[in-house]
């Protein structure tokens, strides 16, 4: 089994900033890439931000130059810092491992988090 746990989730007013945490537990020899999408009510979920085992990252336009994502790669977990949070940001914030493997030569999969919730409000 594996599981992606998120904390760091809240209320914050605007211009203020919040960490997210993800960490992956279970079963893991390796996951390509770690991120974090978002959805708010009525709308699809967004890519925020994802980070490879290499350390490339990729941003969605809404949070560049705002936002930042780090990993661990020997712990499996993924970090957002979140700054200049707007109303906008609100959503729910879901951690994603994408190409894990369980086991050496094991079959690709990806896996999400339960969500945690952002709300940037005054």
């Amino acid at each position: 089994q594996v599981q992606l746990v998120e904390s760091g989730g809240g209320l914050v007013q605007p211009g203020g900033s919040l960490r997210l945490s993800c960490a992956a537990s279970g079963s893991i020899f390796s996951i390509n890439a770690m991120g974090w999408y978002r959805q708010a009510p009525g709308k699809e979920r967004e890519l925020v931000a994802t980070i490879t085992s290499g350390g490339s990252t990729n941003y969605g336009d809404s949070v560049k130059g705002r936002f930042t994502i780090s990993r661990d790669n020997a712990k499996n977990t993924v970090d957002l810092q979140m700054n200049i949070l707007t109303p906008e940001d609100t959503a729910v914030y879901y951690c994603n491992a994408a190409g894990l493997r369980r086991y050496r030569w094991g079959p690709f999969a990806d896996y999400w988090g339960q969500g945690t919730q952002v709300t940037v409000s005054s």
